[in-house]
C-alpha cells in the first residue's frame, strides 16, 4: 500500500479540518406553549407535535 512520503504539515492539515466545526443547537418555539424546543420532536414541556398531543405530561 503506497505510504506517504513526508510528514503533513500542521497547516496543510489544518486547512483540510476548516469545515469541521460544531454547529449551534436551533430551537423553535413551541406552536402550542411557545416553550423553546428542538425542531421536528415533541415538546418536552407540553407533549405537543404539529398542532396535536402526541405525549401526556405529568405536572408535578
Amino acid at each position: 500500500m503506497p505510504v506517504p512520503k513526508r510528514k503533513t504539515s500542521q497547516s496543510k492539515r489544518d486547512k483540510r479540518r476548516t469545515h469541521y466545526k460544531a454547529q449551534p443547537v436551533h430551537f423553535i418555539l413551541c406552536p402550542n406553549c411557545k416553550e423553546p424546543a428542538l425542531p421536528h420532536r415533541v415538546c418536552e414541556k407540553c407533549g405537543y407535535y404539529k398542532g396535536r398531543q402526541v405525549l401526556k405530561i405529568e405536572e408535578l
